[in-house]
């Protein structure tokens, strides 16, 4: 199995706070993480200096073995999708691929609504869209460009029961389709169990546990998934 992303003493600190404490880490290809922290623990700031967003202040980080100077092969939901709320889901798709210098065929485009479900939109402007459809919207955006790499920060934060299953769906199929390495901070860590394939616990800028979900789910025995995460943070 080959690494996607590779880091090494990754730190980061703003003014005297430290952020992200010295992080070894290597993300494998065709394997979904499940990022887990609390706030503040460093998960959206690791995922901004591996995307090119926020400069480290030590350390390396590697993309397909390369240093990282590009984020056209990392597809990125950071936060809240940025979308054009007066254009259609079509629209907005054209208007990223062409800010990234991107050729799609409209075929192409239409692929990606369809794979995100949002197919039947039509002329509809996303002004009209629920937030379920406009966050399924923001991770058919990042699929532009059939990125190697696919981050996603918080990407159920707010949504119904319904928006949740949608978008678990679609990461699946996206993964099972194009065998594409995710990676997934959230704090809702019974969802991230049932579709990450790895964990990763973060607690004030320091790797906590690094394991298959798997080994997690078995090392929790009888103590529920998030009583067990408590745990560990709290021994740190």
């Amino acid at each position: 199995m080959s690494s996607v992303v590779t880091i090494k003493n990754l730190q980061k600190k703003y003014g005297k706070k430290t952020v992200l404490d010295g992080i070894d880490l290597t993300f494998q290809k065709g394997e979904i993480y499940g990022l887990i922290g609390n706030n503040g623990a460093g998960k959206t700031t690791m995922l901004r200096i591996i995307c090119g967003l926020t400069r480290a202040t030590g350390g390396e980080v590697t993309v397909l073995s390369e240093e990282l100077t590009s984020k056209v092969r990392i597809g990125l939901l950071i936060e809240r999708p940025a979308l054009f709320y007066d254009m259609t889901a079509f629209q907005n798709l054209q208007a990223k691929a062409c800010a990234l210098g991107i050729k799609h065929t409209k075929e192409e485009l239409d692929a990606l609504l369809q794979l995100v479900g949002l197919h039947d939109t039509g002329k509809k402007d996303v002004l009209k869209f629920s937030q379920g459809m406009k966050q399924r919207l923001g991770i058919a955006m990042a699929m532009i460009g059939n990125p190697d790499l696919l981050v996603l920060d918080e990407p159920i934060n707010g949504l119904d029961p319904q928006g949740v299953l949608d978008v678990r769906n679609i990461l699946e199929r996206i993964h099972k389709e194009r065998n594409i390495t995710i990676i997934i901070s959230s704090h809702i860590l019974d969802e991230l169990a049932k579709i990450a394939t790895r964990f990763c616990i973060l607690n004030h800028g320091k790797i906590v546990i690094d394991c298959t979900k798997e080994q997690f789910v078995k090392d929790c025995g009888d103590m529920d998934i998030n009583e067990y995460y408590l745990q560990l943070i709290n021994k740190t």
